[in-house]
């Protein structure tokens, strides 16, 4: 996992996924509501710890920009308006190989708290 890089990041035709394939192989295909809702911004990581905030209301966000940031991450840009967080190529990694399990978690604190996954 250490050093490898993305040798194709594609958005779908319907901008609800983006396509990452990697130089030693691995791909995944991760929902725009996934990097939306796990976004490593500050918006929603917080500004320390116990600070993370539960994102509701993303299950039909699409993305709209990538902005490559040095090269080590791109800014993604959503339809609903967020685009702080700049994804490197390691958390880009780390979705992809564990994505479900932190997707899980996510939706486990939407229940929790009452929250749905729908817009309002």
């Amino acid at each position: 996992m250490t050093g490898s890089w993305p040798t194709e990041l594609k958005v779908s035709k319907d901008r609800r996924c983006l396509g990452v394939t990697f130089d030693d192989g691995f791909s995944a295909n991760l929902s725009a509501e996934m990097l939306r809702v796990l976004s490593p911004s500050a918006e929603v990581q917080g500004h320390g710890p116990g600070q993370k905030v539960t994102v509701p209301g993303k299950r039909h966000v699409a993305i709209i920009s990538m902005t490559p940031t040095g090269n080590y991450a791109v800014r993604i840009g959503f339809d609903d308006g967020h685009d702080t967080g700049i994804f490197t190529w390691a958390y880009l990694r780390e979705l992809g190989e564990s994505g479900s399990e932190k997707f899980a978690d996510y939706e486990a604190e939407l229940a929790a708290k009452g929250l749905s996954r729908n817009p309002r």
